[in-house]
């Protein structure tokens, strides 16, 4: 029996120019004027170079809803970011995030999670192609062993997108599926264990880092895979396969990833935290990185994100939950009668890194100081633009660069990096295995010490003699606040099993009231209620199309 009902999705979803060029239809042997023909992309060297190039970025994408709102390859982050699933932040005007917030999600609605499964085995399928076709290429074995390297990243990076989502999926090695093909053979949906997924793209990145260069010649080349880009995926899967969610390796192996990256000597800690997201130049601190522009526009975070004061849209703004995780200056939690922290002004000395992430209230922008404070506020509800302001009382700062307008941005030039690996997560992976492994040692404290102490942010050194339940605390924090934004909390209060805590609390936000004698009352508020979250969604679910494309015979997750 052949079916073509799953066509559209999952493993089939591409059928590139090879299904077209191939139908023998007299009505239809035609050359098409709108893309390359799989004869032109084989049989030219820069043309088949230009598919493996694209393949770093994804499927593009026409569903206008779900533009902009996906993580990995394919993603132009300015719109809805994963930090609105999590308790990082809450999406202004909730472009399908708050179902997943409140604990809606099912296989029938996604919200912004729903093109996750398909949009990686398109991925997976179009590697798969190139991998089959290289070999008829005419190009020096040099250059072609690279770009299999470079195919093999690829496919390991959106199998590690896929685990990381589903859990165990369908593993297809190398096939290339075609519309002629059987889709009714049960082992093709057979999902692998976790296990197996991730040994396999561990394979697959460990031949990949074999033959990749350490550095890329030519700063055209910067957002293509490195020997360190291939290494650094390979800690973060390791890490995620040692978690309590996954259960499926070891920390001794997760540690000694991460060590073969910093052991690589080629990478540090940028000296301006802010910085590195706007504008990183050839900092030694990112390792692969997505180099947003099309054409001469640059991504317009500052209108998405931007405060109503200034006439932007809101956006992903802070949560109280957040801001609540930034240290004092003192190196204290603010819940601690040492720290210094005064409620009533509650951003004086507190970690550096809160300035550089959040917009809050006195906060400098653009010229003048931020006001979120009622009445009179500009960036309150008693600003212009009063439908777009923030309802926790904070914006986003980072990634917003300050040098591109707000109104009418998406015509002017400029370049905003998206990082996938960089060398403070890097860090981070090490200390969390190496301290789950053998406890606290002293590299240990000097990861997590490196970060803390760089150039910028200089917190004291964690205090010695930390247990290993309190180190382990630590590196949560440190987590939480370094890499905030850069969609990890998502996967990692699930990998850790806290999820069941942290999401099931409401959005926190603050109200800020000027008195009649011109000072400021700072009270903590219940931004939005109803956020819940439920075992079942350690895992997404995987969309109820996907399952009726292959006749039922996947096997959806549990509870749902």
């Amino acid at each position: 029996m052949k079916s073509t009902k799953g066509l559209r999705s999952s493993l089939y979803i591409s059928l590139l120019a090879v299904s077209i060029a191939s139908c023998k239809n007299d009505f239809l042997d035609v050359t098409p004027t709108d893309r390359v023909t799989d004869a032109a992309i084989v049989g030219d060297s820069t043309l088949f170079e230009s598919f493996v190039i694209n393949r770093y970025l994804g499927a593009r994408i026409t569903d206008k809803e779900a533009e902009g709102t996906l993580p990995g390859f394919g993603r132009g982050f300015e719109y809805a970011m994963w930090s609105s699933l999590t308790d990082e932040s809450l999406y202004n005007n909730d472009d399908n995030t708050w179902l997943v917030q409140r604990g809606q999600l099912s296989p029938e609605n996604t919200g912004i999670a729903g093109t996750l499964w398909s949009r990686s085995y398109r991925s997976i399928r179009e590697v798969n192609y190139a991998l089959a076709n290289v070999d008829k290429v005419q190009m020096s074995a040099a250059h072609k062993d690279r770009l299999i390297a470079e195919l093999k990243f690829i496919r390991a990076f959106r199998y590690h997108d896929l685990i990381r989502n589903y859990g165990g999926v369908p593993l297809i090695g190398d096939k290339v599926y075609n519309l002629e093909d059987d889709f009714s053979d049960p082992a093709l949906y057979k999902r692998a264990t976790i296990t197996e997924c991730i040994n396999y793209a561990v394979s697959q990145l460990d031949e990949a880092a074999a033959v990749l260069p350490l550095a890329n010649s030519t700063s055209w080349l910067n957002g293509r895979a490195t020997k360190g880009a291939a290494l650094a995926l390979k800690s973060r899967l390791l890490l995620y396969a040692a978690s309590p969610l996954y259960n499926s390796g070891s920390w001794e192996q997760a540690a000694a990833a991460a060590k073969a990256v910093m052991d690589l000597n080629r990478y540090g800690l940028h000296s301006n935290y802010q910085n590195l997201f706007i504008n990183p130049g050839n900092s030694n601190e990112v390792i692969f990185a997505r180099y947003y522009t099309i054409g001469s526009r640059h991504v317009p975070m500052e209108i998405a994100n931007g405060p109503n004061g200034y006439d932007g849209w809101g956006g992903n703004l802070p949560m109280q939950n957040l801001v609540d995780a930034y240290e004092t200056t003192a190196g204290l939690s603010i819940t601690d009668p040492a720290s210094g922290y005064d409620p009533q002004n509650p951003y004086a000395n507190r970690d550096p890194r809160l300035t550089a992430t959040v917009l809050y209230n006195g906060a400098p922008y653009r010229g003048r100081n931020l006001e979120t404070f009622v009445p009179g506020g500009q960036d309150s509800k008693d600003g212009p633009s009063n439908w777009n302001t923030s309802k926790t009382g904070y914006y986003l700062r980072k990634f917003v660069d300050e040098s591109m307008p707000i109104n009418n941005p998406w015509n002017v030039a400029g370049l905003q990096p998206w990082i996938y690996f960089r060398y403070a997560e890097i860090l981070l992976n090490y200390a969390e295995a190496q301290n789950e492994a053998v406890g606290p040692d002293q590299t240990v404290y000097a990861a997590i010490n490196a970060i803390r102490g760089r150039t910028g942010v200089s917190l004291p050194a964690l205090p010695a003699g930390l247990t290993k339940e309190q180190m382990r605390q630590r590196i949560i924090r440190e987590r939480q606040v370094e890499l905030a934004f850069e969609e990890h909390r998502f996967y990692d209060v699930r990998r850790w099993k806290i999820a069941d805590v942290t999401e099931n609390v409401p959005v926190y936000g603050i109200t800020i009231t000027k008195q009649a004698n011109g000072t400021l009352r700072y009270e903590r508020k219940i931004a939005l209620e109803g956020r819940a979250f439920l075992p079942q969604h350690y895992w997404l679910p995987i969309p109820r199309a996907e399952i009726q494309a292959s006749n039922n015979q996947l096997v959806q997750n549990p509870n749902y």
